[in-house]
């Protein structure tokens, strides 16, 4: 099979499968002028750094029969780093194994796969699929533009919610899921009517109940109470029995997020690398991506000096849904977030609007004082102010 071929079956980049050819890491490899020839039976290689720390044997998760066995299964299995996949091909053909391969092309950065996967189950006669369809397609179209099509696909799964009866508290614990990570994370208002998060979080299963204080912590951070929010996040990821990946990388990165407004670097950086540990196995970047301007430079601090390749693609992750992000959340809330700085440049004035000083930032993102200045100096200019104190008007919060 060519390059392409393997990428897509391994749910991973064209470049890493060039990469893992070059260093030998695929038995059978052929090299043909700039690409390569792979075996059909060659199986994708593991993170040698993580291998010896994977069970020989593979351990899938349970199986969880019954209520919400259609809703984002992927978020609600708790799989052993490294195996993600494995666990989405034991669920066989499908509604829940479309739903489930939608989400992993969704959370390894690859948003048109999960479109395609997600939308052919937009009309699903299960609800459980129909909301996780849409819950996909609304933010998988926001890196590919379509916001019209993210925006549709959020009001689909209200419609389905709102003709649902509204005395069933499974339904009301789904209605109240996909409403508060629908509005949190786009940084929106939750719907009128919607159920509130305390009254609907005993009642899902554990992986879902685990993101689901994620959205919570979440939203605790945009109100700017960042110890409460870190509080959450901390206790959601040490009350789980079982590691529940997908929810245990996004609370690691609110705990991120918190701790650099609470200006305690180093504990951002081991919340940050657990997080980073839990996903680089299976290629789980999406999240590194969404919350980039939030965790302050921790990327450029912590991921880019090791991991330059997979910081690239994140930081193209980081782009592309920003951009899309940016056009449904400004109009909606008239807060004009910054859409014409670098990465870098929106982390360096992230920083400087919450006060710190160059010299601070500098010693935290690894740069000098004076490329700092560079930086907050070109945000001023882009953004037509002359001010640093004027930066926070155009930075998230």
């Amino acid at each position: 099979m060519t390059v392409g071929e393997a990428a897509r079956r391994w749910n991973v980049t064209e470049r890493l499968v060039q990469r893992l050819c070059a260093e030998g890491r695929i038995d059978g490899a052929v090299k043909f002028g700039r690409s390569w020839g792979i075996p059909e039976s060659a199986r994708k290689p593991e993170d040698p750094r993580r291998a010896s720390e994977v069970p020989s044997g593979p351990r899938l998760p349970r199986r969880r029969p019954g209520d919400y066995a259609s809703l984002m299964p992927l978020m609600n299995a708790a799989f052993v780093p490294g195996r993600c996949w494995e666990f989405v091909e034991s669920l066989g053909s499908g509604p829940r194994g479309d739903i489930a391969r939608a989400e992993y092309a969704y959370f390894s950065g690859h948003a048109d796969e999960a479109v395609a996967l997600a939308g052919a189950r937009l009309g699903s006669e299960d609800l459980d699929t129909r909301l996780s369809a849409c819950l996909i397609c609304a933010y998988a179209n926001l890196p590919l533009g379509r916001i019209d099509h993210a925006r549709r696909a959020l009001d689909a799964a209200r419609g389905a919610l709102a003709r649902a009866s509204v005395d069933d508290p499974k339904l009301r614990a789904a209605e109240g899921f996909i409403a508060q990570a629908a509005s949190t994370l786009l940084h929106l208002p939750a719907p009128e009517g919607s159920p509130d998060a305390g009254d609907v979080v005993p009642l899902l299963p554990a992986g879902l109940r685990a993101f689901a204080f994620y959205v919570q912590a979440h939203a605790v951070y945009l109100a700017g109470d960042y110890a409460r929010s870190l509080g959450i996040a901390e206790t959601a990821l040490m009350g789980m029995e079982e590691v529940y990946p997908i929810p245990a990388i996004y609370l690691h990165l609110i705990a991120v997020m918190d701790l650099v407004s609470l200006r305690r670097a180093e504990e951002a950086r081991t919340h940050l690398l657990s997080a980073w540990e839990i996903a680089r196995p299976d290629d789980l970047i999406e999240g590194f991506g969404e919350h980039h301007g939030l965790l302050g430079g921790m990327l450029e601090a912590v991921i880019k000096p090791g991991w330059p390749d997979d910081f690239r693609r994140i930081i193209d992750i980081t782009y592309r849904f920003s951009s899309g992000w940016r056009r449904v959340h400004n109009p909606a809330t008239g807060h004009d977030v910054a859409d014409n700085l670098t990465t870098t440049e929106f982390s360096a004035s992230m920083l400087a609007a919450r006060g710190w000083t160059n010299q601070e930032i500098a010693q935290h993102m690894g740069i000098s004082s004076n490329t700092v200045k560079t930086y907050i100096s070109s945000s001023l200019q882009k953004l037509g102010i002359t001010r640093r104190q004027d930066l926070g008007r155009f930075m998230l919060s």
